[in-house]
C-alpha cells in the first residue's frame, strides 16, 4: 500500500515541499490514512494521504520508518516540547502549540488559552488519531480540558463533517487570558479562528513601546490592538463592522480598567469621511481579514490592501505611526511591500520602515514552503 507521484512531484517533495496536488500523483490507496510515499526513483517521504482532497499527499517525514503513527507523535512531542518553557512561564497566556505543516502535523492546530486547549484538524489522515494526540498533549502538558473545534469550512474539502465536541475535560464557554499586562475574554466554543487571534500577540505587546494623543485600531474585532494602545495613548478608537465584536471590545476594555471608544462602521468608508473630517492621528492599526483567500482573488485584495492603507497614510500626522497587517499568503511579503509603496505615492508621503515582523514564534514557518509564511506585519514612520 503506497502512493506513487510523477517526476513533478517527486521534485517537491525532494524540495521538503510536504504537499503534492491530486494531478500529480500516478497511483494510491483508495482509502485515506498514512502511506509512504514514492517517486522514480524510490521513497522519498511518509505522508497524510486522501484520495478525496485536492491536496492529496501532505508529508510529514522524509525518511523511513517502521512507524508511521509513532512518528507523527513524535513531531507533536518536539512542538509541544518546544513550546513548554513559554506556557510554564505565562501558564494564563494563550499559545500555539502544534501549527499544522510548520510543526510537521499536517492540517492540525493545537492552540492553548489559560490551561484549556482547542483543536482544529483538517485532515482526515489524521482524524483517527485525535485521541492520540489529546494522550500525548496530557501526558506533556498540565491540561484543564481539549476542545475538538471542527467547524471550520475546509474539512468539507477533506470530506470530513463538522463538529464542535469535547475530547477531554469539562470545557468552558469562555476564559480570560493574559496577554503582557492586560487581559482578554477568550470565547473557545464560538469565536474566532480557535477563540483569538493569537498569531499576533508579539505585534500587540511590541505596540506597548509607543504613545501619544490618538491611536486608531481598525478591523479591532475584540480591540485587542486597542487594549495595549489604551496604556500609551490619551484616545483609543477601536473600528469594527460588528456591534457584537465591539460588545467584547468594552467589555474588554471595562475589565482592564481602560477606556476605549468604539464605532460600528465599515473600515474603509470610516477612514474616507475621518480624511474628509481633517481629524489626525499618532498611530494607527490595520489588521484586516484576509481578502485573498484564493490566488484569483489577488487582484482584487491588492486593491483593497492599497486602498485602506492609503486612507490611513493620510490620517496620519508627520512622524505618526503605520502598524499594518496582511494574513492572506497569496500576497506574498514583496507584494506587501510594493503594496505600502504605491499607497504612499498615491498620498504623496513617504514610508520609513522601522520593522518588518510576522507571525508569533510559535506559528513557525517553513522556507520554502510560502502557504506557511501568511502573516505580513510592518511598522512604518510617516514622512511628509
Amino acid at each position: 500500500m503506497k502512493v506513487r507521484v510523477s517526476p513533478r512531484g517527486a521534485s517537491r517533495l525532494l524540495a521538503h515541499h510536504p504537499w503534492v496536488y491530486r494531478s500529480d500523483v500516478l497511483e494510491g490507496p483508495k482509502q485515506a490514512g498514512l502511506y509512504p510515499v514514492y517517486g522514480p526513483k524510490g521513497l522519498l517521504a511518509w505522508a497524510a494521504w486522501n484520495p478525496a482532497s485536492e491536496i492529496a499527499v501532505r508529508a510529514f517525514r522524509y525518511r523511513p520508518t517502521d512507524d508511521a503513527e509513532q512518528s507523527l507523535l513524535d513531531n507533536l512531542r518536539r512542538a509541544l516540547a518546544q513550546r513548554k518553557a513559554s506556557l510554564e512561564a505565562e501558564p494564563q497566556g494563550a499559545f500555539r502549540l502544534a501549527h499544522a505543516e510548520g510543526d510537521s502535523l499536517p492540517g492540525l492546530v493545537l492552540d492553548y488559552y489559560a490551561g484549556h486547549v482547542v483543536v482544529q484538524s483538517g485532515s482526515a489522515a489524521l482524524e483517527p488519531l485525535l485521541p492520540r494526540f489529546v494522550e500525548v498533549l496530557i501526558e506533556q502538558l498540565p491540561v484543564q480540558s481539549v476542545l475538538a473545534r471542527n467547524d471550520q469550512r475546509s474539512r468539507t474539502l477533506e470530506g470530513l463533517e463538522l463538529e464542535v465536541r469535547t475530547l477531554f475535560g469539562k470545557v468552558p464557554e469562555w476564559v480570560w487570558v493574559k496577554e503582557g499586562p492586560v487581559e482578554y475574554r477568550a470565547d473557545l466554543l464560538s469565536g474566532q479562528k480557535t477563540g483569538a487571534f493569537i498569531d499576533q500577540r508579539d505585534n500587540r505587546l511590541r505596540l506597548r513601546a509607543y504613545s501619544g494623543e490618538r491611536a486608531l485600531d481598525v478591523f479591532s474585532y475584540h480591540g485587542s490592538f486597542a487594549l495595549h494602545l489604551a496604556q500609551g495613548f490619551k484616545s483609543v478608537t477601536a473600528v469594527d463592522s460588528s456591534a457584537e465584536a465591539l460588545t467584547r471590545a468594552r467589555a474588554n476594555a471595562q475589565h482592564n480598567g481602560l477606556e476605549i471608544a468604539t464605532v460600528e462602521a465599515n473600515a474603509f468608508e470610516f477612514l474616507r469621511q475621518e480624511e474628509k473630517s481633517g481629524h489626525k492621528y499618532d498611530l494607527i492599526v490595520l489588521d484586516p481579514p484576509a481578502f485573498a483567500k484564493s490566488r484569483r482573488d489577488l487582484e482584487r485584495a491588492y486593491a483593497a490592501y492599497k486602498e485602506v492603507n492609503l486612507r490611513a497614510i493620510k490620517l496620519l500626522r508627520e512622524g505618526g505611526i503605520l502598524a499594518t497587517a496582511s494574513c492572506s499568503h497569496h500576497l506574498t511579503e514583496a507584494l506587501f511591500y510594493e503594496m505600502l509603496a504605491d499607497a504612499a505615492a498615491d498620498a504623496h508621503r513617504s514610508l520609513r520602515v522601522l520593522e518588518r515582523r510576522g507571525q508569533g514564534w510559535d506559528h513557525p514557518v517553513l522556507l520554502g514552503v510560502p502557504e506557511t509564511h501568511y502573516l505580513k506585519f510592518a511598522l512604518l514612520e510617516v514622512r511628509d
